[in-house]
């Protein structure tokens, strides 16, 4: 039932957006989005202040939020930008709004929401 109504929503945004009609934020509908700075297996737990090609790989994950959420460079160093982002996308699914990448804010990443109706923080 949750399927169905995934693909029904993606299928109605998918229409709203050719039709050049404003739809909420989006993810991007591929998993992954082209990010190769890690394999997709290696999910470590990251924190504020972290550095590395862990820090890039959610980097480039989160900017396929895209949209007003602003996009990270991927530079490697997880600051107060992705800080924000973090939390802002763990809380469009649900999940504590801790900032910790672990888990299930990797899975998330890899596979987001197709929207999010929660205003990102000024």
């Amino acid at each position: 039932m949750r399927r169905n109504r995934l693909l029904t929503s993606a299928a109605a945004l998918s229409a709203a957006a050719a039709l050049g009609l404003a739809v909420p934020h989006t993810a991007a509908a591929a998993t992954g989005h082209g990010c190769s700075y890690v394999s997709s297996d290696y999910r470590p737990m990251l924190t504020y202040g972290d550095t590395g090609a862990a820090v890039r790989q959610a980097q480039c994950l989160s900017n396929a939020w895209g949209g007003e959420p602003p996009q990270l460079a991927s530079n490697g160093l997880y600051g107060d930008r992705m800080l924000k982002k973090i939390e802002w996308i763990q809380v469009c699914h649900g999940l504590p709004e801790s900032g910790v990448i672990e888990g299930r804010t990797w899975q998330v990443l890899y596979h987001p929401l197709l929207d999010c109706h929660v205003p990102y923080p000024s």
